[in-house]
């Protein structure tokens, strides 16, 4: 099959942020594929669960779950430097894979690596890194990290699963930095509670998963398109960026559907291309 284009790939992309890097004030962020975004700001550099390899495809190639790409790899993780941070919401390979974070903590030696703290054997491990490496947080925790304050949100992957401790197996991160404010979901279900965690933080942009729960995939499952434009709604939030799509061909979702949906639920949202962005002078 044809992949789908990146607008922006390698050193195309690193040119773009580069040039965003003239704004300091500015913050813009980059659509890696899947639930992978790259936002920089004061020349600082956020990873958010980057999947940046076909580990994933080869894996399951010759199994009844192919992980059939549909759209290019939008940068080598080599090539990341300057980056202050990466996070991993959850121990599946689309938000942890080694085949990625390895290639960038090389490249990076003064990063900090944020995960679960329920996670943090295994991040350690897929990372390359002792275990005393990871930041790990919970729900209700809070790091600062450069520009960047993290504030750790529980998420339901298909339930709200926890750790011998307590800590959640599942996260999500509300960011903020400067005047600006996003959450990013992971992987999540809507679950009872959610909008009302979410809310106090009035955020500017929610990324949010449109893919869906459907159980015939034999995959933990998201919101849906509906789900996410009611999350995003309820929260007031300026901007819905919709993500986990159009990475394999068995788990995703539409992104016309999507925008007819957030169009009459009046909504307004970015769909990006891979390796499109978006930009607070946007906002």
């Amino acid at each position: 099959m044809n992949l789908i284009r990146a607008i922006r790939k390698d050193q195309a992309l690193l040119d773009d942020i580069n040039e965003e890097a003239k704004f300091p004030d500015e913050f813009a962020c980059w659509w890696l594929g899947q639930s992978g975004y790259l936002l920089q700001y004061k020349n600082q550099k956020l990873l958010i669960d980057p999947y940046l390899s076909d580990s994933l495809t080869r894996k399951y190639a010759h199994t009844e779950k192919p992980h059939i790409r549909m759209s290019e790899r939008v940068i080598d993780p080599s090539l990341l430097t300057g980056i202050t941070a990466v996070t991993s919401s959850h121990n599946h390979t689309d938000h942890l894979d080694p085949e990625t974070l390895q290639p960038v903590m090389a490249a990076n030696p003064d990063i900090v690596l944020i995960c679960p703290e329920a996670n943090r054997k295994l991040v350690a491990e897929r990372a390359g890194t002792n275990i005393d490496f990871p930041l790990g947080l919970n729900e209700k925790q809070s790091a600062v990290v450069g520009e960047f304050t993290f504030h750790g949100i529980a998420a339901a992957h298909n339930s709200l699963d926890r750790d011998e401790q307590g800590n959640c197996l599942y996260m999500g991160f509300v960011v903020q930095f400067g005047e600006w404010t996003i959450y990013h979901s992971g992987d999540c279900l809507l679950y009872d509670g959610l909008i009302e965690t979410i809310s106090p933080f009035q955020p500017d942009i929610v990324f949010l998963p449109i893919n869906g729960n459907d159980p015939s995939r034999g995959v933990a499952g998201n919101m849906n398109i509906d789900e996410s434009i009611h999350l995003a709604k309820s929260v007031n939030a300026r901007w819905l960026v919709p993500c986990h799509y159009d990475m394999f061909t068995f788990n995703t979702a539409n992104a016309e559907d999507f925008a007819k949906a957030s169009i009459k639920a009046r909504q307004p949202y970015c769909i990006l291309d891979p390796g499109g962005k978006i930009c607070g002078k946007e906002l």
